[in-house]
Formats: C-alpha cells, structure tokens, sequence
C-alpha cells in the first residue's frame, strides 16, 4: 500500500464504494444531498468505532482537530455534529444493513480454509444466539422491553469455522428468540446449534426437511417415549444414546419424525446434559462436543459489545440505532478481512488495540503488524521457594 496515506485510508481501501454506492441509490440515501454523502458518513462512524468513542461530541471534536485531514480520510469536507446526527436520524439503516451482507460474503469466502475448527465435519456449523443490548425507557421510547426498561436484541448466525457472522437480524427486546429460525435459509448438510430457547418442533422439522442438522438442548419436561437404544461408552461421559419420538399431539405434529436424544456428563463442570438432534451418523461424543462451540456466537457478542460501540449510542431513534450497530458490524467484518488479505498474525482484538493508535498515521499498514511482537507474562509461580535473610 501506498506509504502516503493515512492508516484509516488504508483500511476502508478494502471497501467496495461502489457496492455501497448501489445500495445508497437503490434506498435514495444520497436524495438531496450536497456535500455529506452516505459513504462520508459510513466513514465517520467507522473512524469513531476504531478510535473508541463514546459520543458523538467525542467523535467530531476530535475530527475538527484535524481538519485538513477530512479529506484524505475520505469523510469530505461537511462534516459536522449536526450533520451526522441529521444523517444517522434520517437516512436508511438498509443501506448499512445491505452493505454489511455484502462484506459477509467477501469474508466467509476469505475466511473458511482458514480455520481448524471442527476439521472432521465436513458440512458448515452455525451457532444461533442473540444479545440484548439494554437501553433507556425515557430516551429510547420506541424500544418496549420491560415495564422500566427499553432494549434491542441481536439475532445472530454465527459461523463457527469461519470465525464471521453470516446472518444478523435486529429486533426489539419483545421478540422471542424462535422467531428468527423463520428468518435463517438453511444450507443442506450444515449443522445448527442452539439452546433451548430455540426449541419449537415445527421449526426444527423444517431444519430436517431443508436436508440440514440442529443440535440443541432438550427441556426437562419433554415428552418422548424411548423406541431403542445405541451401545455407549460410559468411560468418555456419554451415558445413553436413543431414539426417540414425541408423546405430545402438537410436538409429535410438528416434528412426526424420530429423534435422537443423548445424555452426556461433562467432567470439567460435572453436569449432565441432554441433547436433542436430527443427526444419527455421528457417533454420540462427536454430537456433545459440537455443541460447546455454541459459545463462539457468546465470545462474538462480548467482543463487540467491550471493544466496539454498541453499548452508548450517538442517536436516539430506532434508525440511528441501527445505523450505529450495522457500522459496529461492518466495522468487525472489515477487520476480519484485513487480517485474512494481509494474513496477520495478532487476534481481532490485538489488531484494533494498534489500529486504534495507528488511525492517522501515515505508515504502511503492514508494517504496523510485522514489527509487533506480543510478549505473554506468566503469574508468577505460587510453588516458588522463598528465601529468608
């Protein structure tokens, strides 16, 4: 890259304008615009998600500050607190929404040869969750969740070898989590994992008939009656392995089909639990493993929620909220895709921690990370003698 340019030029370089440019015509988002387009303000509330800030006072005084600047960082040259707020209240949040899609594509190709996790399945897997991100009742009115409470919550697809989110719907804090199994299109032979909030048999049967597998975790008041039993082996924590069908006129309705139900004892926490799937040709330990990593959609949440700005928002309206998330989004997945393009070694969070000293600087990229070295310090050993004087 060009040693001119400032880091943060650097970075959205990876950025299509024009896919984002087609999806600001197809929503008029430039309608009656002069100077402070959609792309300027994609750029500014990235530039304030790497840098850290908490308001949107934070984020254009620090900008007025370097002024001569604007323009090569690619934000133009209307820049103001007024014109943003304006931008993130009014212009549609589809446009964000489309663009991030666009950048799930580009980095689920890059990042899917890249990861040895679960290199024994060879279909996709997918963890399904979603994250409640509380808000306040009195300023964001339109977000019902409790009688004193307000919040948004983000349905997410998560694909757990490649590392990215692949589908992310945005709801209020009302909408129960089942419902954004009606949302996801399911990929033949791919595995998906969730808890039991995502237990609805007619939906999972629709996952059984799409040719794809779920596995999840059965309540305790299921009612099945057991048609035979698989030979187990005790000694690696799984205690029974069965076939199953449902007892229940609606359950059994929904999902008229056998089950395969497996109870495992994990050591390491000593609980026993019970799982429920649609897959009979793993053997049963495989199908108890696969669920734990139903935590990497968990480790997605805490990272964007701690390292980028989804927690304080910079507008109050659903629109602006939106808005706010799908940059978070985008702004993850851009990471993503420069740590694949550049094949860097450091984690997510150790590539934003440089990135968030490094934003206008004029240095090439790369060189910010080959000269990096990250030092572990160990605790010191609570076994070590100690030497009295």
């Amino acid at each position: 890259m060009n040693s001119g340019k400032y880091v943060f030029s650097q970075i959205v370089s990876l950025l299509s304008a024009n896919d984002f440019n087609k999806y600001v015509e197809q929503y008029k988002g430039n309608y009656k615009v002069l100077h402070f387009t959609c792309w300027h303000q994609l750029m500014c509330m990235m530039f304030g998600q790497l840098s850290n800030c908490d308001s949107l006072t934070d984020l254009t005084v620090g900008l007025k500050a370097q002024r001569n600047k604007w323009y090569h960082l690619g934000m133009g040259t209307g820049l103001s607190k007024s014109n943003l707020a304006y931008a993130n209240e009014n212009r549609d949040w589809r446009i964000f929404a489309a663009f991030a899609n666009t950048l799930i594509s580009e980095a689920k190709i890059l990042c899917k040869n890249n990861s040895d996790v679960l290199p024994t399945i060879k279909g996709n897997v997918y963890a399904v969750d979603s994250s409640t991100v509380d808000l306040c009742l009195n300023i964001f009115w339109w977000a019902k969740f409790r009688k004193e409470k307000g919040a948004v919550k983000l349905h997410t697809q998560f694909d757990v070898k490649a590392n990215i989110p692949t589908f992310i719907d945005i709801t209020n804090g009302l909408t129960h989590d089942v419902h954004f199994l009606d949302k996801i299109v399911y990929e033949a032979g791919a595995f998906y994992i969730a808890d039991k909030a995502y237990i609805d048999f007619e939906r999972l049967y629709v996952i059984h008939e799409a040719g794809a597998f779920f596995v999840t975790r059965a309540k305790e008041n299921m009612n099945y009656r057991r048609l035979y039993s698989a030979k187990v082996n005790k000694s690696k924590g799984v205690k029974c392995d069965q076939t199953i069908m449902l007892n229940n006129y609606y359950s059994s309705k929904g999902y008229p089909e056998k089950i395969r139900r497996i109870k495992y004892y994990d050591k390491e926490t000593d609980n026993e639990f019970d799982f429920i799937t649609n897959n009979f040709r793993l053997s049963a330990l495989k199908i108890a493993l696969l669920y734990k990593h139903r935590w990497a959609v968990e480790l997605f949440f805490k990272w964007i929620k701690q390292h980028l700005r989804i927690k304080s928002f910079w507008g109050y309206s659903e629109n602006a909220v939106r808005i706010q998330i799908y940059s978070a989004i985008i702004t993850y997945l851009t990471i993503s895709i420069m740590k694949e393009k550049l094949k860097l070694k450091q984690t997510n969070y150790e590539i934003l921690q440089i990135l968030n000293f490094s934003l206008i600087d004029k240095i090439p990229i790369q060189r910010l990370f080959d000269d990096y070295y990250l030092q572990n310090f160990k605790e010191q050993d609570c076994n070590q003698l100690i030497l009295n004087l």
